[in-house]
This record gives C-alpha cells, structure tokens and sequence, in this order.
C-alpha cells in the first residue's frame, strides 16, 4: 500500500513513512493510493469477535509490511490494555433503533484514545526498529493532547510538545494535559484559539529546515494513523446491529471531520453505511458547507463544546480530494484560497458527492444543555456536551427502520461544569483520577507565533 499526497506534488510514502511523517511537504494529508474492501463475508464473520482482532482484520490492508503479524497484534493487545471496558467501544441503547457508541473507555476518557494508545505503541516499535527519535508537536482543542500525553509520555525516542489554546479548554482536559511530571513531554498554553495552533503546526511542517533540524512528526488528525484506528469502531458497531445484512447510519460530533472520515474510509471499504451525518455546533463551518457549497470561515465562538470550536477542519481536504476525483491541483487551489481569502466554494459536481454521502445539522448552546437534561431525565444516560450535540442533531435525521448510532465521544467528568449546570448532576471523575485536581501543573505560556514557539521547542531540545 502506497500513500499519495492530496496535493499531488509530494513523493509517494510507505505506511510507516507516512506515518513518521505526518504532514506531506507539499503541505497535503497523505491517503492511500487506493481503497482496499472487504467482502460480506469477511465483515460478517466480524460478529462476535474481539475489537483487537476486528482492528487487525480493518487495518492490516493499509499497514501492509510494515508491521509483522505478530508484531502488530502485540501492538493491539498493548494499545487497548489500559481501556476499562472489555469491549473497548460498547453501544447503549438511547431509544428505538437509536445508539450511543461509548468511545471514553480509555485512559484519558475520550475517543482520541482510541487511535492515540495505538499510534504510540508503532512510534515506538518504528523507532527502536530505525534507531531514531522525533519531535512530535501536537494542536489540541482539547482531547487529542491529553491523550497524546498519556501515550508518549515517558518514551526515550519522542520529545512531545502540545499546544493548546490559553483559557479555552476544560479544567479536565487542561490538567490532563499539564500534570504528568514526565520530561519529554511540553504543554504549551498558546495565546489564540485552536485554529491559531492549527496553523502553527501546519507551518512548521511547511518550514523545512526547523522540521528538519528537530525531526518533526505529528500526531494530530493529520497523521493518517489517527484516521485509520478510528475506522474501526465504525465496523465492530455497525456488526453488533446486524451489518453487514441491514444498513446502519451514524451521527459524528465533530469539528476537525478526523472522526466522519473515518466513517466514510469505513463505507468506501464496504461497510453498508446509509448516511453519515455531521453534527456540528455553534462553529457549524460544515453545516454551512452542506447548506451552500461555500466553505467560509467565520471566526471562533467559544462554547460549552470546546473540542468543537474550530472553522478550519483539517481532514475535510481528505474528503474534497476524492470529491474533486483526486485532483491535487486543484485541491491545492481551494485550499490556499481558504488560509489566503478564508474560503472557497465547491463546484456543483463536487457538492452533489458531498451531499449523496452526508447530511448535516447545527445544536447550538441552548440546545446542546436541553439535550443533556433531557436524555439525563429520560435515560438516566449523561451525556458530554459534544456527544449531545451529536444526539440532537441524529433524533432530527433518524428514520425509524434504520439503527442510528451516536458516537459519544467523551466521558461528562471531563466538562463538569457544563453537565451540572444543564442537568444539575455533576458527573465525578473515575477514582484513578480522583486526585487530578491536586496534582502540580507543569506548562509555558507562549505568544501565538511561528517564532515564538519553534524557538521554545528549539530550546527545549537543544536543537
């Protein structure tokens, strides 16, 4: 399996180069070459089985040789250890036909442990393997840096710095992030909003000579290993409802479309998806896109979702590069007229792809705190505000006679104060956690510039 740019002007990676890599230098996300699918048969013969082996099954066509068998199943077994449900990604079931995919039974108590656990277990057996150590630089809105924490913290071949925007995250996720004692890994809280962390990190790939001179890697959804752990759970559910025999559909809160891609990898490999739809929130740039086929930033509104509060959704180029028949050119235009005018409009062709395989919808903040109380008081089932999000927006596009799966991707201790003021129950942290409010915290605060923080990690590294 090769991976190719979506910019189409970067060398050809093999799995373990792209994912060492991260960014391409053309300043594309590298996706495969091709789609590998699976036959009915193979996806059938899913029921019942362990995640660990559904995963080997999914994601063994992408990774090739890079990985031996046993090497690679070692890895599953070691990435999903530390989850504290034997199914990894159970389903609860919410209403008739309606489904809540459980995704925070990991250490860090959000689906970005799903695909983080797992990426630091093949850095660390690549690296020892190469004899080689990295930089790996993070931009988080919030779960993607606690989990890369817990993941790389401690290893001796990676140096981890996380940015974070100052004043923007939970408590929770804040002190995930700045607590861990260990000395390889950084947490920097960057003056701006996550879309200004975004950019940094995408124009330290595109500096050359900083990437090069500290061994820069990546691990935010950029990094096509995040996208392919994720495709996963989109099998072991859909199978639990009777796939491949009966169409499923799911709703994805999402901000950086990383988790819906995952979805449509899923589709393209055969996995009988009805629609796929896309929950967003306030900062509903996608929701607007489906709309008008205008891809228009509008600036940042904080909200009680933090981990939704992006106008720049990386992994949505992934998906025009298919919508645009796999034209790096152009893909190349749209996106520079996005960061240079801050948007771009699709053409009618690539709209229609996009709405034969998508719906949409908004929850803003009055909805999002109704949905918490009323599932609360109607299910006993409390929710984060991001998962109700996704609820709300599936109970408006669920049909009755197809199962609609949520994905719930975060546990409701890690936004408190979001949940208890909706709902009036403040959801408690699990015990290995209890005494997370009183660890040390650990951080640099740092302007939001390329300057600024290269040189910081410069610094840090010795470099």
């Amino acid at each position: 399996m090769k991976y190719i740019s979506t910019r189409g002007q970067a060398p050809e990676l093999t799995f373990e180069e792209a994912m060492l890599t991260g960014l391409a230098r053309d300043g594309g996300l590298y996706v495969p070459e091709t789609w590998p699918t699976l036959s009915v048969d193979e996806i059938a013969g899913f029921a019942g089985q362990k995640y660990e082996d559904v995963a080997f099954a999914v994601m063994k066509p992408f990774i090739g040789d890079t990985f031996s068998d046993a090497e690679f199943r070692e890895i599953l077994a070691k990435s999903y250890a530390s989850f504290e449900h034997d199914a990894r990604c159970p389903l609860v079931q919410l209403d008739e036909n309606h489904f809540l995919l459980e995704l925070f039974h990991g250490p860090t108590l959000a689906f970005k442990d799903v695909a983080m656990q797992l990426i630091g277990q093949m850095f660390e057996v690549a690296l020892k393997r190469r004899g080689e150590t990295v930089t790996i630089v993070g931009a988080t809105s919030g779960d993607t840096g606690s989990a890369a924490m817990e993941a790389f913290k401690g290893l001796d071949a990676v140096n981890l710095f996380i940015m974070y925007p100052h004043g923007r995250v939970s408590d929770v996720q804040r002190l995930q992030m700045t607590t861990p004692s260990e000395s390889n890994v950084h947490a920097l809280a960057v003056d701006g909003d996550f879309d200004t962390c975004q950019a940094l990190l995408k124009d330290m790939f595109n500096d050359f000579e900083f990437r090069d001179g500290v061994k820069l890697a990546g691990v935010n959804s950029i990094n096509w290993a995040r996208v392919l752990a994720q495709v996963v759970y989109y099998f072991t559910s859909a199978v639990a409802l009777g796939a491949p025999h009966r169409k499923v559909s799911f709703t994805v809160p999402t901000g950086n479309f990383g988790d819906i891609f995952a979805g449509y990898v899923a589709k393209r490999m055969g996995l009988p998806i009805d629609r796929l739809v896309i929950a967003t929130n306030q900062n509903d740039i996608l929701h607007r896109t489906m709309e008008s086929g205008d891809h228009a930033k509008t600036g940042v509104t904080p909200s009680i979702s933090p981990s939704m509060d992006i106008q720049v959704s990386s992994n949505f180029e992934r998906l025009v590069f298919d919508l645009y028949d796999r034209e790096g050119l152009a893909v190349a235009q749209l996106f520079d007229a996005l960061k240079t005018d801050g948007n771009f409009a699709l053409s009618q062709g690539a709209l229609g792809k996009l709405r034969d395989e998508f719906d949409s919808g908004r929850c803003s903040e009055g909805e999002t705190s109704a949905t918490i109380k009323s599932m609360a008081a109607r299910t006993g089932e409390i929710l984060c505000p991001h998962s109700a999000v996704g609820v709300k927006v599936a109970n408006e596009h669920r049909d009755g006679a197809t199962p609609m799966i949520t994905l719930a991707t975060a546990h409701p201790a890690k936004f408190p104060a979001a949940v208890k003021d909706a709902c009036g129950i403040h959801p408690e942290l699990p015990p290995r956690m209890a005494d997370l409010f009183d660890r040390d915290e650990r951080f640099t605060r740092v302007d939001g510039t390329l300057d600024a923080v290269t040189k910081l990690i410069k610094d840090r590294i010795g470099a």
